[in-house]
């Protein structure tokens, strides 16, 4: 025993006012080994909730994140005091120190201070299809100071979460899972209206990643300049990849049209040269 306490009570560091013991150490450890097992703990209660039914994934995510910070703020708050440190002492002879890190890291703290409005608020969450200056993503993780998307290209973006609080950002995935979407086209004058719909239609309810119900649906927009205007507007849940799915629909409709002899116009102009009078 005796040695077991000679060798917690070894000094590692000492100096004038502080000194620092092996128990010291020992502490620190057991106190972020206490905050680990209280995170999993958490995580297992989550889980089981999730499992339940009674919260779902993005609620989950948003609880743990913001407990995780809370739980090792906590954590380091204990173990600085536990080397003794005394943290009122350390604010108070830190208090310039603070003032011009405050200065320089403003922006550091916006990001901080949204990233704790977008986990509680959860209007971004991880999973979301999201539109930020007309880049589109996948939400990969939301942490405290940034935000990680996945792009169409699967190239991963960091983007600050002032970003998110500040800027214009649609949310695709924010009420459902299921999104409106809509393919323009233009025929020629003369050709027959209703077919063009029929086949629109047809297109639409092929293609299995748009839904059948709500059901796809069929606007005559505008007599345009040179073309007939109609956009086919249909539901789908593909969200990250929509614009196959547009692809596949566009292929389809001028398939159709081809075997329908309609025809997809493009603008043309008439150029008349007057000949002026000769006066010679």
């Amino acid at each position: 025993m005796d040695k077991i306490r000679d060798f917690l009570d070894f000094i590692l560091i000492q100096t004038d006012d502080f000194n620092l013991h092996v128990y010291n150490i020992l502490g620190v450890f057991l106190i972020f080994l206490l905050a680990r097992f209280t995170l999993w703990l958490i995580r297992k209660y989550l889980n089981l909730k999730v499992n339940h039914g009674s919260l779902n994934e993005g609620n989950k995510y948003a609880i743990y994140q913001i407990l995780s910070y809370l739980i090792y703020v906590i954590a380091i708050l204990f173990a600085i005091d536990s080397i003794g440190i005394k943290i009122t002492v350390l604010l108070a002879g830190s208090t310039a120190l603070f003032v011009g890190l405050g200065l320089g890291l403003q922006d550091f703290f916006k990001d901080l201070v949204a990233g704790v409005i977008i986990l509680s608020e959860r209007t971004v969450t991880v999973g979301d299809i999201v539109n930020i200056g007309g880049t589109i993503g996948k939400v990969k993780e939301v942490g405290l100071r940034t935000t990680s998307l996945i792009t169409r290209d699967d190239i991963v973006m960091i983007i600050p979460n002032n970003r998110l609080t500040s800027d214009n950002v649609v949310n695709w995935s924010q009420n459902k899972k299921t999104t409106r979407f809509h393919v323009s086209v233009g025929v020629a004058y003369g050709s027959d209206t209703a077919m063009v719909k029929q086949i629109l239609l047809d297109c639409a309810r092929e293609n299995p990643q748009i839904k059948k119900n709500p059901a796809p649906a069929v606007f005559f927009n505008d007599f345009g300049s040179s073309s007939l205007d109609f956009s086919l507007y249909f539901f789908s849940d593909n969200l990250f990849r929509i614009e196959r799915t547009k692809s596949d629909l566009r292929f389809e409709i001028d398939k159709q049209f081809r075997e329908s002899k309609i025809t997809i116009p493009f603008p043309q102009r008439d150029l008349w040269i007057k000949q002026m009078p000769n006066n010679s």
